[in-house]
């Protein structure tokens, strides 16, 4: 266990006597602290990427690789794919504390201090030189790239209202404002989306990542910094929003490249994770598997669409918020109705509408039929799917029947469960097909009435019933043509044999 910050120590004659000791810190740099820490994780087989579902064959692998290298890399994928979140969990690579210089704002190296201030402390303090500690959790520096970033904001400027206070002269390295890229010195520096940074302010990382040094206004002042660095970046924005330049990218040790669950059990355990499911509320509410197998295949789906642009790509965040707002839906209802427990419907995924279409970037063919009807046909597959997942050679003749002789059922989405069960089980057979979803007759009726209604979406999907824009079921349109069909060969038989006879 680390020991508490306050009895590290504190002056650089004590710094000497400690694990701290020059010969570990002197030339150790960041790289080679995130490797050595790395082996041990693997050493004692702990996880490497603890939260990012999908990327333990994959992406996980070649990132280690990269650190283990020593690299710079570019985690390159479409929107949605953790690629922050990766970046982010790196600073648990780093050491608990690491001492510099109190007072540095580029965090001098006790032993090797690269900027003037740090060396005039130590020609000026010897052994008594002040020591402070970073934590793990500030040696982390992230910069959203954007079209007016200057310079300036990422390597630093000439301060001349520094100089003047001071009374230094203005060519004095003292008076330099420094940017991001030196205050994230012996530490991790990641710039999101690179191609939006200005081909000149790309330019300006040259030096860094290659010759490990940066210049300021022309000065010839020379900080070999300690950094790692790391992008992201979306590969479909090269050419619309902007590009990596060759030389930038040649530099870079190790292009990575993310991508989406590859299966709906990943996305099902992602969307979990990260979703706010779990809250405070004056109503108990459970979310059926089912229920989360169709939120997610609509993810699914909407990526192979040829109406959605795949340029752009489907976020992960659309499960995530189509199941937060599913949840909501069921629970506005429960807590209308009174009702201490509730079970999420298809009808709630529907009405989930708002967090599905804002995500689709639509193709032409897809804004020509818009996005709720494009939505909405997504919603009515992925329960089609789901359902034949299901209910794959199981016999509903019974309720199909039911509509056939003329039933229908208007089901509310404001009903409450004990009052949409009623209406149910007017249906031949439907409750107990509920079995196949795994439910006994002892179950909650928001749970069964949420099963029962499953299986009427499921069959509209698969056009054996019909549902109008009111919710309202009935019996399928193609069923009930074929039976007038029948009906009408019947008759003319028997007319041919009354004639006949």
């Amino acid at each position: 266990m680390m020991p508490a910050t306050n009895s590290l120590p504190r002056t650089l004659g004590e710094l000497r006597l400690s694990r701290f000791s020059e010969a570990r810190l002197s030339n150790r740099t960041v790289k080679d602290e995130i490797r050595e820490n790395l082996l041990c994780r693997l050493q004692r087989k702990d996880p490497l990427l603890p939260g990012i579902v999908g990327y333990e064959e994959t992406v996980g692998p070649q990132v280690v690789n990269a650190l283990l290298s020593r690299h710079n890399f570019i985690l390159l994928g479409l929107r949605g794919q953790a690629k922050t979140k990766l970046i982010r969990m790196l600073i648990q690579l780093l050491d608990e504390h690491l001492p510099f210089i109190e007072g540095s704002e580029i965090r001098d190296n006790p032993y090797t201090p690269i900027s003037k201030y740090g060396r005039d402390r130590i020609a000026e303090l010897g052994d008594d030189t002040p020591i402070d500690y970073l934590r793990r959790d500030e040696r982390y520096v992230e910069k959203l790239a954007t079209p007016d970033v200057t310079i300036a904001d990422m390597i630093g400027d000439i301060d001349p209202i520094k100089a003047a206070r001071r009374g230094h002269n203005i060519s004095d390295e003292l008076t330099v404002h420094y940017g991001l890229l030196p205050r994230a010195n012996r530490g991790i520096f990641a710039v999101n989306e690179l191609p939006d940074l200005a081909g000149k302010i790309q330019v300006g990382l040259f030096n860094i990542m290659q010759e490990g040094d940066v210049q300021i206004k022309g000065y010839p002042v020379r900080l070999p910094l300690d950094v790692l660095l790391v992008f992201t970046a979306n590969p479909e924005d090269y050419t619309a929003r902007g590009k990596i330049i060759t030389p930038l990218k040649d530099r870079i040790g190790s292009e990575i490249r993310t991508h989406y669950p590859v299966s709906v059990d990943h996305g099902i355990e992602i969307t979990e994770q990260e979703s706010w499911s779990r809250r405070e509320s004056p109503v108990k509410l459970d979310v059926p598997r089912y229920i989360r197998e169709v939120i997610e295949n609509v993810a699914f789906l909407a990526r192979e669409d040829k109406r959605v642009d795949k340029r752009s790509g489907v976020s992960q965040r659309l499960p995530i918020t189509v199941l937060e707002n599913v949840i909501s839906n069921a629970e506005r209802r429960a807590v209308v109705a009174a009702e201490g427990f509730t079970v999420p419907r298809i009808v709630d995924i529907y009405a989930a509408l708002p967090s599905i279409t804002g995500k689709l970037e639509l193709e032409y063919e897809g804004e020509l039929k818009g996005g709720d009807t494009i939505a909405r046909e997504l919603i009515r597959t992925a329960t089609g799917k789901v359902y034949s997942q299901y209910f794959e050679g199981v016999n509903v003749n019974a309720i199909i029947r039911w509509f056939e002789m003329g039933g229908s059922i208007r089901l509310d989405e404001t009903l409450d469960s004990a009052s949409m069960l009623a209406q149910l089980q007017q249906i031949g057979g439907l409750l107990e097909r509920t079995r196949e979803l795994g439910l006994s007759e002892n179950e909650p009726d928001a749970v069964r009435a949420s099963a029962a209604e499953f299986i009427l979406e499921g069959l509209y999907a698969h056009r054996r019933i019909t549902r109008s824009e009111e919710y309202e079921f009935s019996a399928g349109e193609r069923r009930q043509g074929r039976d007038r069909a029948t009906e009408d060969e019947v008759t003319r038989k028997q007319r041919n044999r009354q004639q006949y006879q």
